[in-house]
């Protein structure tokens, strides 16, 4: 089969979603990553997308605290010290079920992004990672 790179992102995209909200604790999130085996949680206000918190974020802040202290467990000290919405980020690229994977794969290429939340209207609907695209190109190579 040949890889068709107009194919709408929706047809690779996640939508079995697992997201947090501004009000959960870091100690949450870093479950859910270790649960789910993930690297991004999108932070929703009800379906509409907020921030997006990545393991990166966690790990910023925990190898911090870990330079000045002897303890085994660092991290749940730390994460009391800062919230979701302290270390998100906020200011969001989107894209749209039907934009190509063609177009998501630019923006990824011009980024620093590895997930990007796809939108309709605004209302979180996915998201897709450079995994999923890597996944897709490979599937029949």
């Amino acid at each position: 089969m040949k890889v068709h790179i107009e194919v709408p992102i929706s047809k690779i995209m996640a939508t079995e979603l697992i997201t947090l909200r501004k009000a959960d604790g870091l100690d949450k999130a870093e479950h859910l990553f270790k649960k789910h085996r993930i690297r991004h949680i999108p932070v929703v206000d009800g379906k509409k997308i907020v921030g997006m918190l990545s393991m990166n974020d966690l790990l910023r802040i925990s190898f911090a605290d870990g330079a000045y202290r002897e303890e085994e467990n660092v991290s749940s000290s730390i994460y009391e010290m800062f919230t979701i919405p302290q270390l998100m980020r906020s200011s969001l690229t989107t894209v749209a079920p039907d934009n190509s994977i063609k177009e998501v794969a630019k923006i990824f290429v011009k980024s620093e992004y590895h997930s990007l939340p796809v939108v309709k209207g605004d209302e979180l609907v996915g998201i897709v990672t450079t995994t999923d695209l890597i996944n897709y190109l490979l599937e029949d190579s």
